[in-house]
């Protein structure tokens, strides 16, 4: 009997996991229930149905998980580099040995590609926790003679408690981003996930849980509006850290004032990705790479902080380009996530899918020109997910579908005429986080995006998040960076300490 293509579709897809009834709180190295004993349903964005509960925390919860984070803090602070290292690499050894479960939870909590959570996400995740694994054991400090009586050291030494408030585009990559250097530099942590992807960070917990003593990573679910004030303000927080909106980030930055602490915010963006004429000098593999790197808009369902969504290509070219990514764009697969074939899957929420369709009708009601998608999309046997058409619209810089984040498939296109208009789109924003620049010309591949207003500017290349590399926003997309060791710094206090070698007092008294 020949393979059937409904046989060919399932031998691709993933099997889904048993999940228990209900996820409870990670606090001092326990699994423990909410002090109020309430849960919320979880719902899968595959199909729009509830598959598990996670327990909605109230400010006790918070209460006893800085408390429990405080305490471990007495002795995490005092471990060595060296055993900090052994712990953080047997992490990312137990996420790799489970890639597939990882990756598997990760796309029903969020609805993304798990051909994505298993060829970035989670790839990523092993990679940073290995990374600061490696550069704090290759640390020196710091030492200077002033004269010959005077030796400057300059020690580095951890906050103590971190609040991390992550969003729920990468559930897991996004913790980690913070966890790893966090750990890394001694501190211990208390961390919030978002509200609509609360089981991933749980399960995997459970599965590297036992590596860390009891308290130096405590996780409490619940909602942001009732928990993230309580959390940032708790005056035994030394540090907080969020990654999120820009609307959010603000609230999070005014409550860090309250007790004066550091405060990390990796917010929206709305990146120019520019293409210029020499992109089209040949039929290549270049171009093919490029036409790719268009189309990135769509990696991650547009839920990328970084989505290259606004589309600027050279007025020469941009009939023969925008045609080749409009035939690519058409050709991504959207489809059940767990199929390991699907390129596309489905937004994170019902309210992030109603906040692209608003953005489709603006689009529309502004003059745009839809060039391919513009409506959301119906999957069989996948009615009720949270699905969209990737969309690319045609229109100018002043359109709100321009300059407003949207976070889904969607892509705004305009052409130019010269560098000089290229960058005078690009930086017309009030966010700064990403960029792309695709050239062949060696001037123009170091002098544009040196004048690209943004924290990250990929060049001849788009959506690489290596670990040793700095990444972080201009103007209104965030403070401090994400990534690259620099980031120990982040989670470190530096103290002084000035030695006098003297025995002769100073003679002023």
């Amino acid at each position: 009997m020949g393979t059937t293509a409904e046989q060919k579709q399932n031998s691709t897809t993933l099997a889904w996991p048993e999940f228990k009834a209900k996820y409870d709180n990670f606090i001092g190295g326990k699994f423990v229930p909410s002090a109020g004993g309430q849960y919320f349903d979880v719902i899968s964005p595959i199909n729009c149905k509830v598959f598990t509960q996670a327990v909605h925390s109230n400010k006790e919860d918070l209460e006893n998980a800085v408390n429990a984070a405080a305490e471990a803090f007495k002795t995490w602070k005092d471990t060595s580099a060296t055993e900090r290292s052994i712990i953080l690499n047997k992490i990312a050894d137990r996420i790799e040995q489970n890639m597939e479960y990882i990756a598997t939870v990760e796309t029903i909590d969020n609805g993304k590609a798990v051909r994505e959570t298993l060829a970035a996400d989670i790839p990523l995740a092993i990679d940073h926790f290995r990374y600061f694994a490696s550069v704090i054991r290759a640390e020196e400090g710091s030492h200077n003679e002033l004269d010959k009586d005077t030796v400057s050291l300059i020690v580095h030494e951890p906050l103590g408690v971190i609040a991390q408030i992550i969003p729920w585009n990468f559930p897991i990559l996004m913790a980690v981003w913070k966890l790893a250097p966090a750990l890394a530099a001694g501190n211990c942590v208390v961390l919030k996930p978002a509200e609509s992807t609360p089981v991933s960070i749980i399960i995997l917990m459970e599965l590297i849980g036992d590596l860390l003593p009891a308290g130096v990573v405590n996780i409490v679910n619940g909602f942001g509006a009732e928990l993230g004030r309580a959390l940032v303000t708790n005056p035994k927080v030394n540090k907080a850290a969020f990654t999120g909106s820009t609307v959010t980030g603000r609230m999070v930055m005014q409550y860090a004032t309250e007790n004066i602490i550091p405060v990390t915010l990796e917010l929206g963006g709305k990146s120019p990705n520019i293409f210029f004429s020499s992109v089209m000098d040949a039929e290549d593999e270049f171009l093919d790479k490029a036409v790719e790197g268009a189309v990135m808009f769509a990696l991650n369902q547009g839920e990328i902080c970084t989505c290259p969504s606004r589309l600027l290509v050279q007025e020469d070219i941009a009939d023969a380009f925008i045609a080749k990514v409009i035939e690519r764009t058409e050709a991504i697969k959207v489809g059940n996530p767990l199929d390991k074939t699907v390129m596309m899957g489905a937004q994170a929420s019902k309210i992030q899918k109603d906040k692209i369709e608003g953005y489709l009708k603006l689009g529309k009601e502004e003059g745009a020109e839809v060039l391919t998608g513009g409506e959301a999309n119906s999957i069989e046997g996948l009615e009720d997910g949270y699905y969209i058409k990737p969309t690319i619209f045609k229109g100018n810089n002043r359109m709100r579908i321009f300059q407003e984040e949207i976070f889904g498939p969607v892509v705004a296109f305009t052409t130019f005429k010269d560098e000089a208009e290229a960058l005078e789109i690009a930086n017309d924003t009030i966010y700064g986080l990403g960029a792309g620049v695709w050239t062949r010309d060696a001037h123009q591949l170091y002098n544009i995006p040196r004048h690209v207003e943004a924290g990250r500017v990929w060049v001849n290349q788009y959506h690489a998040y290596p670990a040793g590399a700095p990444f972080g926003g201009y103007k209104q997309s965030g403070i401090g960076r994400e990534n690259h060791k620099m980031m120990l710094d982040h989670y470190r206090q530096t103290k002084n300490m000035l030695i006098s070698y003297s025995k002769n007092k100073l003679g002023f008294f």
